[in-house]
């Protein structure tokens, strides 16, 4: 049996008993993984033809700066939430972060086969607001829409929790209008067309169910499990989680 490493054990007294340690080097791997799709594709799109995809509902939702604030709070809400899901347990875990990592790479494929753009609204004002929205459309540049990251993760949010015995109900619930809020956060805000949202949620749920059905994912736990052992080492506590 392979000995606690000494980072092991400083893990597992501190980091550790928020995020077991089985996770957190998927929960890391979720990110780069993230980072280097939206801003690789980015980079790899960047001198294509970009689509509009722009519909008549689309003209018709009014642009809502305020939602801006339900836009930047999902961010805490994706670390709360992940970090829930990590804590039901390793096989929960393994299932979900795989589903997670696949339904990245599929919009990766999204947006390198039909690069998106839209025309944003001119964002009037110097309330926090009108600060805010200004800030996002700085750093978030009008591609990768198709499908929306934001609704994509923010459903798996909530059916990475939805079966839990652990979890409150009214949190499952919560979770889940909070979800839909983001998605109409998307829209209020001019980020995304609504296909995006449909689409996004769409992939997250099949991703989901397919992965755990299949069991496909054992393959690859096998190898981010190795990785672990070789970082931490044996550590039971994580192993009965």
């Amino acid at each position: 049996m392979t000995k606690e490493t000494r980072f092991g054990r400083w893990y597992r007294c501190s980091i550790g008993k928020i995020i077991p340690g089985y996770a957190i080097l998927t929960l890391i791997l979720c990110w780069m993984i993230n980072s280097l799709i939206y801003t690789g594709t980015q980079f790899l799109c960047a001198n294509s033809k970009h689509y509009d995809l722009t519909t008549s509902f689309d003209r018709k939702v009014p642009f809502v700066k305020e939602w801006v604030w339900v836009y930047i709070i999902c961010f805490g809400f994706w670390v709360i939430n992940y970090i829930l899901i990590a804590r039901e347990g390793k096989e929960h875990w393994n299932r979900f972060v795989i589903a997670e990592m696949t339904s990245k790479v599929i919009c990766g494929v999204f947006f390198v086969l039909i690069p998106t753009t839209n025309v944003r609204p001119e964002v009037i004002g110097n309330d926090i607001s009108s600060v805010l929205m200004r800030f996002i459309y700085w750093v978030d540049r009008p591609s990768n829409l198709f499908p929306s990251i934001h609704c994509l993760v923010s459903w798996m949010c909530f059916i990475g929790i939805y079966s839990s015995k652990k979890i409150p109900k009214w949190y499952k619930v919560f979770s889940c209008l909070f979800a839909i809020a983001v998605c109409a956060s998307t829209q209020f805000t001019k980020q995304h067309y609504i296909v995006d949202v449909f689409v996004g949620i769409a992939i997250a749920q099949i991703c989901y169910v397919l992965i755990g059905k299949t069991r496909l994912y054992y393959t690859m736990i096998n190898i981010f499990e190795r990785v672990n052992t070789l970082v931490l080492g044996k550590i039971d506590s994580y192993e009965s989680q």
